[in-house]
């Protein structure tokens, strides 16, 4: 039987940093977090005052707090550059000094779409480098400053929970992705998930990486055109985006595994929002559990005849 976590109210009295919350996966995070009754501080560059590097005035932290508040937590909004040192330093002080503990940590920083050459074949030696090393800082060193500062707070109690989000799993992820930049980017999260999963587990704390699937940001959204209602209509562009998932998928899958009092049995794995939907028994908002991953793997890759049906 499925099991039921992350729940109205199962987090209550638990604080929780989303390093990363402007939008998409780690918006959507920070709200199922708050969803459950947690206190959620949710940082990230794009305030209403001022625009990061990713140039959208569309989604602020500002607004992340407030849909947290909203979902029933409590959120907290910090503007913070996660590769300025200082300015993570006086994060973590704040939330020891207003809360005094930090029971869950989501490294969900990146930020770096816009220096994607999707579709190109461009080797390392022809890729410009400053966007190629600035992926690793957007995606990898953030992830580690952050934890260096956060983790003391963190491993106060035992219990603390650490995800490291990226995309795609660990199996998936033996593929090529994309040019070795990107490739490199998003397979160190898993790789600093199982690092800090051996790290962590003699102070009764867990690390894990999460991946939603192919997600419907809002970024992805505007790309294809279409809205969260009408999002099938992209299909006719990309067939694969059938298999898409809200956001809010991975947020309850980030929401159960914080209300798991058994979430050691994931330390240092690699995760999917899919492969965890089948364990805690979480839907997506339209009632269906996608397994995107599956998917792209047996069909899309492996040219088996189906439609997207079998895999929800």
């Amino acid at each position: 039987m499925a099991e039921q976590r992350g729940t109205a109210g199962s987090l209550a009295g638990r604080v929780a940093l989303v390093a990363g919350a402007t939008r998409g996966a780690g918006r959507a995070i920070a709200v199922g977090l708050g969803a459950a009754g947690a206190t959620v501080y949710v940082t990230g560059r794009t305030t209403r005052e001022r625009v990061s590097e990713v140039g959208r005035t569309t989604e602020t932290i500002e607004e992340t707090a407030e849909l947290v508040t909203a979902a029933g937590g409590e959120g907290v909004a910090v503007p913070a550059d996660h590769l300025v040192r200082d300015e993570v330093k006086a994060l973590a002080a704040r939330i020891d000094r207003e809360r005094g503990r930090l029971d869950v940590l989501v490294n969900d920083v990146w930020g770096g779409e816009h220096l994607l050459r999707f579709g190109e074949d461009t080797k390392v030696w022809q890729y410009d480098l400053d966007d190629g090393l600035r992926m690793l800082e957007l995606g990898v060193k953030t992830h580690l400053i952050t934890s260096h500062y956060l983790l003391p707070l963190l491993v106060r109690r035992p219990g603390g929970l650490v995800v490291e989000v990226t995309d795609g799993t660990a199996d998936y992820n033996t593929r090529y992705r994309e040019n070795m930049f990107y490739d490199l980017t998003k397979n160190a999260p898993i790789r600093m998930a199982f690092g800090l999963g051996e790290e962590l587990k003699g102070l009764g704390c867990t690390a894990v990486s999460v991946t939603p699937g192919f997600l419907r940001s809002e970024q992805m959204l505007d790309h294809f055109g279409v809205t969260e209602e009408n999002w099938r209509e992209g299909v006719r562009v990309v067939p694969s985006f059938c298999i898409s998932e809200s956001p809010a998928y991975v947020g309850r899958a980030v929401a159960a595994l914080a209300a798991d009092p058994e979430v050691a049995r994931w330390n240092g794995q690699s995760l999917s929002s899919g492969q965890l939907a089948r364990v805690y028994g979480f839907t997506d908002t339209d009632g269906t559990r996608p397994d995107a991953w599956r998917y792209i793997v047996e069909v899309e890759i492996g040219g088996k005849d189906a439609d997207d049906s079998a895999y929800r």
